[in-house]
């Protein structure tokens, strides 16, 4: 199978956590841990208030972001697991879905989109189903388009 995948996945695009508190998530990461807080995003749609961390820079930068839900009784419930996804790096988003989809593999709704942090993404899905039996197996996983420079850097890293 890996011989006719056209796609690639480069690397650790992000990490979310989730909880009740944005104050209580930075006093760790950002106050403690020192990480730079470098943006924000809300979304009554995503059900989400979140900052945006940064650990690193350039093309390796990898994104932490902190997460709260705007309702707490609404899905989806970010908070409802305190490590909410985990966002990789794929080098052919579009490719990617299809090939994925067509291999068996669940995605949540909503397709591929905007992220918060400005990159086309979609989502693979914790659970599988009759139609799709592949999941993240209680994971949600993001999958995010890597702007050319990060490919470029990939690339040459592991040539």
């Amino acid at each position: 199978m890996n011989d006719t995948r056209p796609f690639k996945v480069l690397g650790i695009q992000q990490i979310a956590i989730g909880g009740l508190s944005k104050e209580k998530l930075k006093a760790l990461w950002v106050d403690r841990l020192g990480l730079d807080l470098t943006g924000s995003f809300r979304s009554e749609r995503e059900n989400v208030d979140e900052d945006i961390c940064a650990i690193g820079s350039g093309p390796f930068k990898v994104e932490v972001d902190l997460m709260r839900p705007l309702d707490p009784e609404k899905k989806p419930a970010v908070h409802a697991t305190p490590l909410n996804h985990v966002g990789l790096w794929i080098d052919d988003l579009p490719r990617a879905v299809e090939w994925l989809s067509a291999n068996g593999v669940r995605f949540a709704p909503g397709g591929i989109r905007r992220g918060a942090a400005g990159f086309d993404i979609c989502f693979l899905h914790p659970r599988g189903n009759a139609e799709f039996p592949v999941s993240g197996e209680g994971v949600l996983i993001e999958l995010v388009q890597a702007p050319p420079e990060v490919i470029d850097a990939f690339s040459r890293r592991a040539g």
